[in-house]
C-alpha cells in the first residue's frame, strides 16, 4: 500500500522542463529511467580500486548493461581508453594524484582521468597501443569465468596476463617518450610529470569565483 501510495505521488508531480526523458516514464515512475546517450560501446570503470592492484581494473559495457553510480564510464569505440587506463602509466598517476577511501585508490574524472597527460598519439603510435590492449583483451578472455578480482589478484596472476600487460607498456611508455625500458613507478613518475609540465607550461590557472589573487 505504501508504495503505491508513493508511486502515485511520483506520477502527479511535473517532469523538470530540463529533463524531458522524464516524460516517457511519467506514467511508470517506478521504473528505471531510459538513458538514450549511451555510446555504443563504453568503457566501465570503479570508483573505488585495492591500492594492491597492478594495473586499474576497467571493463567494455553494451548499452543493454545498468552502470552503477559506484562507476564511471567513458565513450571507448576504437579502444584506446581501454589501453591507457589499463597502463602501468595510468595506475602510477592513478595513485599519485588521486584520491582514497581509507587506504583504497579512488577514482575521479576531474582529478585523474582529465589530468592524465596523454601526449599527441601519430597514427602508428596509437595503433599500436590499442593492438596492445587488444592483447590484454585477449589474455582475459583465456579465462572467461574467472571474476576481474580474481584475474589481477596481483599474487595469482595469469603470466599471460602479464606478458600482455607488459606488451601494453612497452608502447605506452615509449608514446609517453621514455627514452629507455622503465621498471619503476618512480621512473614513469618522472616521465609522467615531464609531460604534464609540457602540457600546462603558459596555461593560466582557473581562478574560483569570488577569488582574488594577492
Amino acid at each position: 500500500m505504501e508504495y503505491k501510495k508513493a508511486s502515485a505521488a511520483a506520477s502527479s508531480m511535473n517532469p523538470s522542463p530540463t529533463a524531458p526523458a522524464a516524460l516517457i516514464v511519467i506514467s511508470s515512475p517506478m521504473l528505471s529511467r531510459p538513458r538514450d546517450n549511451r555510446p555504443r560501446t563504453a568503457l566501465c570503470l570503479p570508483k573505488v580500486c585495492s591500492e594492491t592492484r597492478r594495473y586499474y581494473l576497467a571493463k567494455s559495457i553494451t548499452p543493454d548493461t545498468i552502470a552503477s553510480d559506484l562507476t564511471f564510464t567513458v565513450e571507448d569505440l576504437d579502444g584506446l581508453q581501454f589501453a591507457l587506463v589499463s597502463s602501468s602509466m595510468f595506475i602510477a598517476w592513478q595513485k599519485t594524484v588521486g584520491g582514497r577511501l581509507k587506504s583504497d585508490i579512488r577514482f575521479a574524472s576531474t582529478l585523474t582521468w582529465n589530468t592524465f597527460p596523454v601526449p599527441v598519439l601519430g597514427a602508428g603510435t596509437r595503433g599500436k597501443i590499442i593492438e596492445a590492449g587488444e592483447g590484454v583483451r585477449a589474455a582475459r578472455a583465456l579465462h572467461p569465468d574467472r571474476p576481474l578480482a580474481n584475474a589481477y589478484n596481483p599474487l595469482a596472476m595469469d603470466p599471460a596476463l602479464i606478458k600482455a600487460h607488459d606488451k601494453l607498456d612497452r608502447e605506452t611508455d615509449v608514446a609517453f617518450g621514455a627514452a629507455r625500458k622503465l621498471h619503476t613507478e618512480r621512473q614513469r613518475l618522472e616521465v609522467l610529470f615531464e609531460r604534464y609540465l609540457e602540457l600546462t607550461r603558459g596555461v593560466e590557472p582557473i581562478q574560483p569565483p569570488g577569488s582574488h589573487r594577492r
